[in-house]
């Protein structure tokens, strides 16, 4: 079928606020005297701020209370969102708003998908938010990646098939989701590594054009 959709990942792939999850989820840690995982940066990517904070706790996660747990996610929100304030059109990745202008040249609908309930507020940082068709956020969604929910949603709001939709993502939870959810997955990887199960793989934003 002809490729009439694409649905992006938001962080990784049109701009990259990782420093600043891990800046807020730093402060956090160390305001709770916990030391988290070397590999925490990698383990929390493309997840739902939940998941992340059991990764974050570790060993301590079953020291806290589900009220507890959701008090520290929004501390860590909070945190994340006054770093946020830093984000200009410039963070967007390279390339972003050329091929994302071509493509809607092209007549190919756009669609954000982003376990991130902070969404709307980057793409708008951003300035991106005229060029995209929807918008799906981790406040539409109620399973995190790799469940395909919020790229399904993301088909729908488009009013297209999985089918006819490619998936760009640059983490493996995601390329999994795009999968399981019957789309084509793009793996964004500007430094060369191959994600398991991808359709295709692209170095830069602008290979979408070719």
């Amino acid at each position: 079928m002809r490729l009439e959709g694409i649905i992006f990942d938001l962080d990784g792939v049109l701009c990259r606020t990782d420093r600043y999850h891990l800046a807020a989820w730093q402060t956090l840690a160390g305001r709770l005297d916990i030391a988290m995982p070397p590999d925490a940066a990698e383990r929390t990517r493309g997840v739902g701020r939940m998941e992340s904070l059991d990764i974050v706790l570790g060993e301590r996660s079953g020291d806290f209370t589900r009220e507890q747990k959701l008090a520290l996610a929004e501390e860590k929100n909070a945190l994340y969102r006054e770093y946020l304030a830093h984000l200009t059109p410039a963070d967007a990745e390279p390339q972003a708003r050329k091929t994302l202008t071509e493509l809607r040249r092209r007549g190919v609908k756009l669609a954000v998908a982003s376990s991130s309930r902070n969404a709307p507020l980057i793409i708008d940082r951003l300035g991106l938010t005229a060029l995209f068709d929807a918008l799906i956020d981790g406040g539409m969604i109620s399973r995190s990646k790799p469940d395909p929910e919020v790229f399904l949603k993301a088909a729908a709001a488009l009013a297209l098939p999985p089918a006819c939709c490619a998936v760009v993502e640059e983490a493996k939870s995601g390329i999994e989701a795009a999968r399981r959810g019957g789309f084509r997955a793009i793996a964004y990887t500007p430094t060369p590594r191959r994600l398991t199960n991808a359709d295709a793989e692209i170095h830069t934003l602008t290979e979408l054009l070719v």
